[in-house]
Parts: C-alpha cells; structure tokens; sequence
C-alpha cells in the first residue's frame, strides 16, 4: 500500500484533522541510513509529525524540524514541504534498546529527555517563523503536542508510531493530529478524549491495514468527519552534485587547493540520503578557478 495523508475536518469545522501512513516513507530513510530499531522509530516519529506539519501550510512552504537532545541517538533533522515530500536524518543510527515498560521501543531513552523541539517555517516570506519548546517526554508525539499548544496556542493531540521487523525493516509507520478551533466545545473534546484513550496505538492501526481515513473515524466517529482531500507522501532528498559544489566553493580558495595538494579529489555525503557525490582533480580545479571569479 501507498503513503498517502488526508486532511479533514469534524464537527462541523470544530475540528481540523490530518492522518498519514508513512511506512513506506520511513522504510526508505531507515534503509538508506541503516538505521538500528529505537532510532528508526525516533526517525520515523519525527518524519511522520513533520510531514503532517507540511501537509498544514500552502505553496512552497517548508518546514526543518529539529530535535536536539541528551539521548545517544543525538539530534533528529527533518526537512519537509507542502507536497509531502520529506526527509530526515538522526545523527547516531545505530542505537537500539530493550523495549520499555509498555513493550514498545524505548524512544524516550533514545532521544533523551532534557533538550528541546525546534521548528522553523519558511513560508516564502522575508523572514522565518521559529518556535521552540522544551521537550517533556522525549516520546516525540506528546512533544508535538506541547509544541502546538504552547508555541502555537493551538489545542492538538498528536499520535505518531513506528513498528519495526525483526531485519530492521519497517513494518508499520504512520500518525494524526488532531486540533481544536475555537468553536470546539467540552463536549466535542470529552468526546475524542475517551475515543483516544480506547483506541489501540496507532501503528498497530496501520499495521492492521486501517487506512489514514479509517483512523481518523476510529477517533472522530464517521458520523461527524468530513474528508477534504488526501495526497501522496514520500521520502524525497533535495541534494544533488550541483549543491554541493556551490558549498565547496563557499569554502574558499585555500581549502579547496588543500584537498588538491593532500587528496587530489574530494568525496562529499549526503546526511539525508547517504548519497556520496566524488570530486575529480579537474573539478575541484574548475571549482577553484569558479573561487577566483566571484572575488
């Protein structure tokens, strides 16, 4: 099955919500960083509240989020958009725990509870929009959530799970947010209060095949959900070769005749896709001659 992510609304507009699977999008991060279970699902956390966080703006929008912490996982970065194309890295892939008290993969010991949760939105403007929050659980959904309330004054509830198969591949990823406008009343609230403390964790959901909007009926009743569209969503890397030469350029003239002298190439690497670009002497030569133009 397909990544895909529907928006939505419930109660006549009381309720903004948004629900994703992200299993096949988080496999292809995991894969390519060889990622070890509890950061995969750290990773993938992240990835899945980010890429509905994109899936929230308009246009060219894009979102960095960063997770910096004490866990041993280090920091999480991910990049995402309004067209659900995301990727994501986590500094340490190779971290991995026995399962915690409730039998599920021991983010919170990855991450690391003391450190905070950081977004920043490049909405095409002049200047970005930065919130930052302190983490409280280091679980990442419920640090989602104290990020909407806090830094947005947005009332939310965010779920957000990764499985993972015995070969480290992923075998269920996906999330939803859930947000309140101002006409929602106690009621409506009570109401998904009780729906979210009696449905099962929501990568057991995906990986019992409910579908984005299936999850969101479990948690809203189908009675009161209005589905507005859905989308595709996907790992995707911006890098390219092109990128990285402007960067080795920006190094400067003296740097790049030191990786001429000593090496006599140079070897670049993506840390969200792991690609490696190679740099042959006759092109860091261009390159430095590329220097020598724009002073």
């Amino acid at each position: 099955m397909s990544d895909y992510l529907v928006r939505a609304i419930a109660f006549d507009g009381s309720v903004r919500a948004y629900a994703t699977r992200t299993t096949a999008m988080v496999g292809e991060a995991a894969k390519r960083q060889d990622t070890w279970p509890t950061a995969s699902a750290a990773l993938g956390r992240a990835m899945t509240a980010a890429t509905i966080m994109g899936a929230m703006q308009k246009g060219d929008a894009k979102i960095t989020v960063k997770i910096e912490a004490d866990g041993p996982i280090g920091h999480i970065i991910v990049d995402t958009n309004a067209k659900g194309e995301t990727r994501g890295y986590v500094k340490n892939p190779h971290v991995h725990f026995d399962l915690n008290a409730h039998g599920k993969l021991d983010v919170a010991r990855a991450v690391g509870t003391n450190g905070q949760l950081s977004i920043v939105k490049d909405l095409g403007l002049r200047d970005y929009f930065t919130g930052s929050v302190p983490l409280i659980s280091g679980e990442l959904g419920e640090d989602f959530t104290y990020y909407f309330v806090t830094s947005e004054q947005i009332p939310s509830a965010v779920g957000v799970g990764v499985l993972v198969n015995p070969d480290y591949s992923i075998l269920a990823s996906g999330g939803f947010i859930l947000q309140m406008m101002p006409g929602a009343g106690d009621d409506i609230i009570e109401f998904i209060e009780n729906r979210l403390s009696q449905i099962p964790p929501i990568s057991k959901l995906i990986e019992a095949g409910k579908s984005p909007e299936e999850i969101l009926e479990e948690l809203l009743g189908k009675e009161n959900l209005k589905i507005l569209d859905q989308m595709d969503v996907k790992f995707s890397c911006t890098c390219s070769k092109e990128r990285f030469e402007t960067a080795i350029i920006s190094l400067g003239a003296e740097e790049i005749q030191a990786m001429i002298d000593e090496e006599g190439k140079a070897e670049t690497r993506c840390h969200f896709c792991n690609e490696t670009y190679v740099f042959t002497k006759p092109e860091l030569e261009a390159l430095l001659t590329e220097t020598g133009k724009n002073n």
